[in-house]
């Protein structure tokens, strides 16, 4: 090695023992004790040649860093890491927002409305039938069945349009007396959170199915409605409507039923019997009885066939007479007060003409009077069915 090199290296090692010292933390005597009495006598040649060779070998690797193609480039701080700590239960998931094609994922609104924030929110309704005064546009539902009122009367819940949120269902009522028009509404919520109608389920009609029981909506999103093919409410119970389940789905624009029955069979108390009649005016005969006749007009305005009860509440002096009687299947003459004729089955929309005499004995006085002319229907077996609207089934006339 030359004098300069010997120089040089010189300098470099004086430089880096100085940078080096500065940085170490000088023990106090006491640790320089422990480590003294640590080390034992260790020989000093052994120290001198470790040591050397250390501080040799930092000195030359710190001078040729220190060279001008070497130079280190400054040293980013290493950022602290944070550790979470761990939950102490299960945290419930929050759902993934659904992701529009062609376009950032978005969430869907959440259609799930409680009854007290329907009857809370102004909604639309579809139309109601033509007479109906119950409101539609921007209307509140009501808890209960006033005259007058929407009446919410039931509600359920499910993803019924296949959008991955749920949407809700609802069964509505224009009350109109003891009964009125009914309709299974699904409502949703627009992106602002606004209730916003889906569209109508079903209806009832001034046909079938005129009663709408229940609703339920299962897990494929298919609605399900009890509907009735004779609305109670009119005096006569609820156990004589035929009822049926059937399944509505959400095709995009409106619903359309998907299963269950499209028909009701014939019901019992599905008959309409009219009956008109004269009066009776008597007239004497040769004989000197007193004559006269009734002329009795039964119609069926229903779609059922039946048999026909005619019932004539006369005085027990008044009999039957003529030809007339002749299409009862009972002897006349064996009944009194009132006088009854069973008439053999009438077609739906037909009807039948009767001209029944009746005859006062001579020297039996008969006043004047009023008498009601009644007509039942019956069934199969001859037993007396009740109908839904019988106001029209007794019609007054007046004897003299």
């Amino acid at each position: 090695m030359s004098e300069q090199e010997a120089v040089g290296l010189a300098e470099e090692f004086t430089r880096y023992r100085r940078t080096l010292l500065e940085e170490v933390e000088v023990p106090g005597p006491a640790a320089v004790r422990r480590t003294v009495r640590g080390r034992g006598r260790r020989r000093l040649a052994t120290t001198a040649t470790t040591a050397l060779a250390l501080v040799g070998g930092s000195a030359l690797g710190y001078a040729a860093m220190n060279g001008p193609d070497h130079r280190p480039d400054p040293v980013e701080p290493t950022p602290s890491i944070s550790v979470s700590p761990t939950p102490s239960g299960s945290a419930t998931p929050t759902a993934s927002p659904s992701a529009t094609p062609g376009g950032p994922a978005s969430a869907v609104p959440d259609g799930r409305i409680s009854r007290a924030q329907l009857l809370g929110a102004s909604v639309t309704l579809p139309a109601w039938p033509a007479g109906s005064d119950c409101p539609t546009s921007q209307t509140r539902l009501s808890g209960d069945d006033r005259e007058g009122v929407n009446w919410l009367a039931a509600l359920d819940h499910g993803d019924v349009d296949g959008d991955g949120a749920v949407e809700t269902v609802a069964l509505v009522q224009c009350v109109f007396g003891t009964g009125g028009p009914m309709q299974v509404v699904a409502f949703d919520r627009d992106e602002g959170g606004k209730v916003v109608t889906l569209g109508r389920v079903v209806a009832t009609t001034i046909d079938k199915p005129q009663w709408l029981i229940a609703l339920d909506v299962v897990g494929d999103g298919t609605v399900r409605v009890q509907v009735g093919d004779i609305a109670p409410g009119g005096g006569w119970p609820a156990e004589w409507s035929q009822r049926q389940w059937r399944g509505y789905r959400w095709k995009g624009d409106a619903f359309a039923q998907v299963s269950g029955s499209t028909s009701f069979g014939p019901n019992r108390h599905d008959v309409n019997l009219v009956v008109t009649a004269t009066n009776l005016v008597l007239a004497d005969a040769p004989d000197g009885s007193r004559v006269g006749t009734v002329t009795v007009r039964v119609r069926n305005r229903n779609g059922l066939a039946a048999h026909v009860a005619l019932r004539l509440d006369l005085p027990a002096a008044l009999r039957p007479d003529g030809a007339g009687w002749a299409a009862c299947r009972n002897d006349p003459e064996t009944t009194r007060e009132p006088v009854a004729c069973d008439l053999d089955g009438l077609g739906a929309g037909k009807e039948v003409l009767l001209t029944l005499g009746f005859r006062v004995a001579a020297g039996t006085t008969v006043g004047t009077g009023k008498a009601d002319v009644d007509a039942r229907p019956m069934d199969a077996d001859f037993d007396v069915v009740e109908e839904v609207y019988d106001p029209d089934n007794t019609v007054e006339i007046t004897y003299r």
